[in-house]
């Protein structure tokens, strides 16, 4: 896990670039500031060791003839076995060398054999040839711009920013903010500043997709097929040359993912007027973990957000993104990787309420709008183009899961990043593995809600590693107790994006 940014603008400077590098310090402090150029072409590089701590492994790392540089950001999962397979002679034991070496010799096909979360720019140094490439559903964040003809990648906003100083607001990822608290279609609130699509490439200039949401009917999948995918998935997520901790809220999905990772530190997050740290506990206690509970203060909140605000130069996402941060720094006393939750909700059919009314209704905007939207901004226009590449899935319940798979999960995954690289702490996602998402999609209705019991599957298929309470406990969110917060009339939620908006100066779109 690392923070990176290159650029092929004769105009930057080698100063100016080193010093937007290290707005992204925190990505990577075991080894920041590494650098490469080539003509025209710089590349940065701040290292979190993971993989090969030496530092024989740090970035950009050159390939074995010479010609290539990488930069890359995330974990290749299945590395060893890539080595092996194809018989790879290697100067270290990281898998950057692995993944360039591969690229060298396969070209983009190398991606559909990758198992991992990654953006990376590879730079033939005798051509100037670039290749771009971004993980499958979007784990790892990649920004990017093009000025002048010239364009410049990074890991997060604020380099691009410092590079360019852009501020005009892009009004439609303004509204996609205001009605959905993200950012969908590779906008941001910066009209010169766009992300790289998940599951694609830039080749030759050319951005070309290389990974999809698989649409239709494959037949439900047995209980075996699920347990070895998950299993599978933790186990992979556990390939680390440092520790690995769990985020263990008391919910089915992390109590799920600590238990399987087997005897790691495990952290919950809360208020003294609201937290889940009995069920914390009961989950610790039930599967073995070493746990530790964070306590905040609710006077602190609105400070802390504005930090991290400030330093990301863009708005957060939702509330609890705050917890996060702050869990995730009691974190790094221990651990450098944790283990996070995300997407078993979007694959398993967590949020009920709303999977429910998707498999006994036909297709309805406004009542989508009613289940989903947060605050009382209302915003058909916005709501619609986020769901367009959705709407031929088919039926009403197959386009709510596409979207909560790829577009709502993004928008998690995102907060996710956000938060923990701030903290330099590499976050995986064990449910986020796109062999359990392929397998898991056109999967029906009654498998994932079964008898009105929403994740069916991790439920009853992995019942030994969870206590009872825990399985039959209604699902909750992370709670933030936000009207204490914002304790005035207005809705809790525009208060927070306004809020967000009003930190980075964006005082004339108010919230309507």
């Amino acid at each position: 896990m690392c923070g990176i940014l290159f650029t092929n603008d004769p105009e930057i400077e080698r100063d100016s670039f080193l010093k937007a590098l290290d707005e992204i310090n925190h990505r990577g402090p075991d080894a920041p500031g590494g650098y490469g150029s080539s003509g025209n072409n710089q590349l940065g590089h701040n290292r979190l060791k993971i993989i090969d701590i030496d530092d024989r492994s740090n970035q950009p790392f050159t390939s074995s003839n010479g010609y290539y540089d990488i930069i890359f950001n995330g974990e290749i999962y299945n590395y060893k076995e890539l080595a092996k397979e194809y018989n790879l002679k290697l100067r270290t034991k990281s898998d950057t060398e692995i993944l360039l070496e591969l690229y060298i010799q396969f070209g983009p096909s190398i991606l559909n054999k990758l198992n991992g979360m990654f953006t990376l720019v590879i730079l033939n140094k005798e051509t100037s040839e670039l290749f771009i490439a971004r993980d499958r559903l979007g784990i790892k964040p990649l920004y990017y711009t093009n000025h002048k003809g010239f364009i410049t990648f990074s890991s997060e906003i604020a380099p691009l920013i410092s590079l360019y100083g852009f501020s005009e607001i892009d009004d439609i990822g303004l509204r996609q903010y205001k009605k959905l608290r993200t950012f969908f279609n590779g906008r941001t609130y910066l009209k010169n500043i766009q992300m790289f699509p998940a599951g694609h490439y830039m080749q030759d200039g050319k951005i070309t997709k290389y990974w999809e949401f698989p649409k239709g009917e494959q037949g439900d999948p047995n209980d075996e097929e699920i347990a070895e995918l998950l299993k599978s998935s933790v186990k992979y997520r556990c390939i680390s040359d440092v520790e690995v901790g769990s985020y263990l809220s008391g919910g089915v999905d992390s109590t799920l993912i600590a238990a399987l990772a087997e005897k790691v530190h495990s952290w919950t997050v809360g208020y003294p007027s609201l937290n889940e740290f009995e069920w914390g506990r009961m989950g610790a206690e039930f599967i073995g973990t070493t746990h530790r509970e964070v306590l905040l203060k609710e006077e602190e909140f609105l400070s802390i957000a504005t930090s991290m605000v400030q330093k990301r130069r863009e708005p957060l996402s939702v509330p609890n993104e705050v917890l996060l941060y702050e869990m995730t720094k009691e974190v790094k006393k221990k651990n450098t990787v944790i283990l996070s939750g995300e997407g078993a909700d979007e694959l398993f059919f967590g949020y009920d309420r709303i999977f429910n009314w998707a498999g006994n209704n036909i297709w309805d905007l406004n009542s989508f709008d009613e289940l989903y939207s947060y605050g009382s901004h209302k915003d058909n226009e916005i709501l619609e183009d986020v769901l367009a590449p959705f709407m031929d899935y088919g039926s009403c319940i197959e386009i709510v899961a596409a979207f909560f798979q790829v577009a709502h999960l993004h928008g998690l995954l995102r907060r996710l990043d956000n938060a923990t690289m701030l903290c330099s702490v590499e976050a995986r996602v064990p449910f986020v593995d796109h062999r359990l998402v392929e397998r898991m999609a056109g999967v029906s209705f009654n498998y994932r809600i079964h008898n009105n019991i929403s994740k069916f599957p991790l439920k009853s298929i992995f019942s030994e590693y969870l206590p009872k309470e825990i399985i039959d406990r209604k699902k909750v969110g992370f709670p933030v107790p936000l009207t204490n917060i914002f304790p005035d009339k207005n809705d809790p939620m525009d208060q927070w994006l306004q809020f967000n908006l009003d930190t980075l100066n964006i005082s004339k779109k108010r919230l309507r």
